[in-house]
């Protein structure tokens, strides 16, 4: 005979108060006078329980509260009501889930968009080395809509924002931000933030061209001539893009708390770059200058480059656009990752290895099969040649520059 059927009877007061807790596991008592109420005694505490099968539907596990907190009669009671329900058709569990759902739709419906990408930094893009980027960047494409109810936002909304981009020729910026934001609503639409997946069908900018501009070491010093023009924020900020060779989000969310002056370099942590990996740079002499008087006008803020105290700096791409209105007319057009390019044709074409720039600039070896002399240089730091070779570097941009 099995435990449920042998403790299977009409339960009484009595009978219950009589009950002793099991040394391990549960027991489990059934009521033979509400059929489908159990009584499951556990080492440290009884509950009750009623099955039931909703007419038309599943089988259904309702609880009912602990005993002896719910009486014996409560829980008959509380059985005899939902048994009613069910033989009508009426799914308890089913509707309290409905409504739970209807619930979190409307709490939605409240929750603005900039609410939302605040969740989605923290919930999705906080352990992604790009996530502070990610999250700039839809800022920036959904700026107009920020205050707005998420549920209002459309289609058309999240296309402006591309649409916008590509009809001032920047395509890849454009691919850039619509696979930012099909990321994000997808997201928000998996968690019932917004009803369906508005970014699914977004169309993109076209075929992106490849670009392979490297800038003359002359071009390089009439652009670094240019940015004291710039004023105290990305004059400097895009000197040091041009003297350390690194990446524009890395520089740009650069903090204080990364510069180390007395060692003369900026220490990032696999959280702060691109792969992942913790990295290094030297700051030649004209880089450190740069960065102690930064370092003099510092604020309270652990962001070196700042206007709200509280995030990286913004405008880049204005600031990028008034540079380039600073050289002559016939300057071909650029980008700021070229800056990374030429600084390595440049160091390459002055004898420096391959596996030297590679390591300054914290990426694999160029090409498909890196050569076994850029192996085994990809397997050690190089700090003292990565020095040297930076050194070597701002001597070629400053000394005609200035």
């Amino acid at each position: 005979m099995s435990p449920i059927s042998k403790n299977r009877r009409k339960l009484t007061d009595r009978f219950l108060e009589s009950i002793k807790r099991p040394e391990v596991g549960r027991d489990t008592y059934s009521d033979t006078l509400r059929p489908g109420l159990h009584l499951r005694v556990g080492q440290r505490k009884a509950a009750w329980v009623f099955e039931k099968r909703v007419k038309g539907g599943p089988k259904r596990k309702h609880t009912l509260g602990a005993w002896p907190g719910t009486s014996l009669a409560q829980a008959r009671a509380a059985a005899l009501e939902i048994e009613s329900e069910a033989t009508r058709g009426i799914d308890r569990i089913a509707d309290t889930h409905r409504a739970k759902l209807d619930a979190e739709r409307a709490a939605a419906a409240l929750l603005t968009v900039e609410q939302v990408i605040e969740r989605y930094a923290d919930l999705r893009l906080a352990n992604l080395a790009t996530g502070e980027s990610v999250e700039r960047e839809l800022r920036k494409a959904l700026g107009p809509h920020l205050n707005r109810a998420i549920t209002d936002l459309t289609r058309a909304d999240l296309q402006a924002a591309i649409d916008a981009h590509a009809s001032a020729g920047r395509i890849v910026y454009a691919n850039r931000t619509r696979a930012y934001l099909r990321t994000f609503t997808g997201w928000a639409s998996r968690r019932d933030y917004i009803q369906g997946d508005i970014g699914f069908a977004l169309e993109g900018a076209g075929r992106e061209m490849p670009r392979d501009r490297v800038l003359s070491l002359s071009e390089i010093q009439a652009i670094f001539t240019a940015t004291f023009e710039l004023g105290p924020l990305f004059g400097p900020l895009f000197r040091l893009l041009i003297l350390t060779g690194q990446r524009r989000g890395e520089i740009a969310a650069l903090r204080w708390s990364n510069v180390n002056i007395t060692g003369r370099c900026l220490e990032l942590t696999g959280r702060q770059t691109k792969n992942r990996r913790p990295h290094i740079t030297h700051l030649s002499p004209p880089a450190l200058a740069e960065i102690e008087a930064l370092h003099l006008e510092r604020g309270e803020s652990d962001f070196v480059f700042t206007t709200t105290g509280k995030t990286p700096t913004s405008g880049i791409s204005k600031a990028k656009t008034r540079l380039g209105g600073l050289l002559r007319p016939d300057f071909k057009a650029w980008r700021l990752h070229d800056f990374r390019r030429s600084m390595a044709t440049a160091l390459a074409a002055a004898g420096v290895s391959e596996g030297v720039v590679d390591r300054i600039q914290n990426h694999a070896a160029s090409g498909s099969a890196p050569s076994a002399v850029a192996r085994v240089y990809q397997q050690s730091d190089l700090l003292p040649q990565r020095a040297a070779a930076l050194d070597q570097w701002a001597d070629m941009v400053i000394g005609a520059a200035l």
